[in-house]
């Protein structure tokens, strides 16, 4: 699914200058879409020909203008552009303008004319508003018949442009995003594992310290919970903030029921000895006999002595999965010490028929293209680097590779973010199913070898 387009500032110059609140503010007024740049006059040109190669067929469509005196004014329309020269019907026309943050709004008035397509003109609505007028950085304005608004507070009757922009408002990307959300939502909900004994398989994240185990563990809650959260202790230092083995049990909102997983958080892997997460506490965790809340002693490994030793783990008890969580911003320099640790471990791991996958954290630290849209994760050449480096370091195949961007700065959710985050457990699943099919095979063939020897002994002849 990668593009091989190496990241950079490139598309930067083609940021439109809506802000991010502008933008979510008219999103709001369309239903919670999201806006895509088409035409940006400084760059394009102000000519309604540059408008139309960019713009024609394209709908719904935002057109917005600027001027020296501040002021951010334009149009909306459902109908796409052409240069037909004639007018096109469309009752969900507007115009609008912002005071501050907030959107005035001024519906079509008649509707028979909300826009007419001119080919020598940039956005035309009704013979009211152009932006881009007669292929000139100027606005013509004439209230009246079609939209009706005061000039004043419109563009403050300064009519010349310093830019105009054009956004497709991006509907039926949503609706597929939404779904497409809703669909790994409703999928980890109903997920059963295919071993009666365990209700909720035990995924273990391991990782260098700041890397986002405990993140990612409140970035999953907060899809769940309907808006960020953060239970486990999460943040940026030098040295491990978790220093107790910790088992979390994501639920289906505040009071509802627990997802079939329970994510298993450990102290941060250091490079140094005596330090971070002890690798001979690692078969302990993996065996299932850490007790809750262990408070982990790089010095001295676990004992069966020590209090809440579990002596005879279930099935249960056991660790299923596990995930190495990577900094994707920090791959490259990585040290060898911290690798040799990784490479210790993954050895251990593999001896006990445990799947293990990558989840790669800060992929918007890494590449600003991903941070300009975390969609572009699949687009990235440096992202895909990336990948392939952490594979070659960890020996995990690029498959097993999962991108994700955790929730730590932000307030809101992001569907785009919740569809990494929900994919990476769905792998989690799907590697979860690989460990119960391999222990199944291997109990088949266990007793199929006990009961060839039974028969060798009763049918031995005297």
């Amino acid at each position: 699914p990668y593009h091989m387009t190496k990241c950079s500032d490139s598309l930067r110059s083609n940021q439109g200058l809506l802000t991010q609140s502008q933008q979510r503010t008219i999103c709001a007024q369309l239903g919670r879409f999201k806006l895509k740049l088409l035409y940006k006059a400084s760059i394009h040109g102000f000519t309604g020909a540059a408008f139309h190669q960019r713009c024609d067929n394209r709908s719904p469509t935002v057109s917005v203008g600027y001027n020296n005196s501040g002021f951010v004014f334009g149009g909306y329309t459902e109908q796409p552009f052409s240069q037909s020269g004639q007018y096109v019907n469309d009752d969900q026309a507007f115009l609008f303008t912002f005071d501050g943050e907030n959107l005035i709004k001024y519906p079509v008035t008649n509707s028979t004319y909300a826009v007419r397509m001119m080919a020598n003109s940039g956005p035309y609505f009704g013979e009211t508003l152009v932006l881009v007028n007669g292929s000139q950085a100027v606005t013509y304005s004439n209230p009246g018949n079609y939209y009706n608004f005061p000039a004043a507070q419109m563009h403050g009757n300064d009519l010349n442009m310093t830019e105009c922009e054009v956004y497709e408002v991006e509907v039926l990307y949503f609706l597929v995003l939404y779904r497409k959300r809703k669909e790994l939502i409703e999928y980890i909900k109903s997920y059963k594992p295919t071993v009666s004994s365990v209700t909720q398989p035990r995924v273990l994240l391991i990782g260098p310290v700041g890397a986002g185990k405990s993140s990612f563990f409140n970035s999953v809650s907060s899809v769940f919970r309907g808006h960020v959260t953060s239970q486990a202790i999460s943040g940026s230092s030098s040295t491990s903030l978790t220093t107790q083995f910790r088992s979390y049990s994501v639920k289906d909102g505040r009071e509802g029921k627990p997802l079939p997983i329970i994510l298993c958080d450990t102290m941060g892997l250091e490079e140094t000895k005596g330090a971070g997460l002890d690798i001979d506490d690692l078969s302990s965790i993996l065996n299932g006999h850490l007790p809750e809340r262990y408070q982990f002693n790089p010095s001295a490994p676990l004992h069966p002595e020590a209090h809440g030793y579990r002596t005879s783990p279930g099935l249960k008890d056991k660790i299923h999965c596990v995930a190495y969580v990577i900094d994707a911003s920090k791959v490259s320099i990585m040290s060898t010490g911290l690798e040799e640790k990784l490479d210790a471990i993954r050895r251990k791991v593999n001896l006990m028929g445990i799947p293990q996958l990558v989840l790669l954290t800060k992929v918007d630290e890494a590449c600003p293209l991903v941070k300009e849209d975390v969609r572009n994760v699949y687009k990235s050449g440096y992202i895909k680097d990336v990948v392939q480096e952490v594979g070659s370091r960890l020996g995990v195949p690029l498959s097993c590779v999962v991108p994700v961007k955790n929730y730590s700065e932000e307030l809101e959710l992001d569907m785009n973010c919740d569809i990494l985050l929900l994919s990476a457990v769905l792998q989690m699943f799907r590697f979860v199913d690989d460990y119960f099919d391999e222990l199944s095979d291997r109990m088949s063939s266990i007793q199929t070898t006990e009961q060839n020897e039974v028969k060798k002994q009763l049918y031995q002849p005297e």
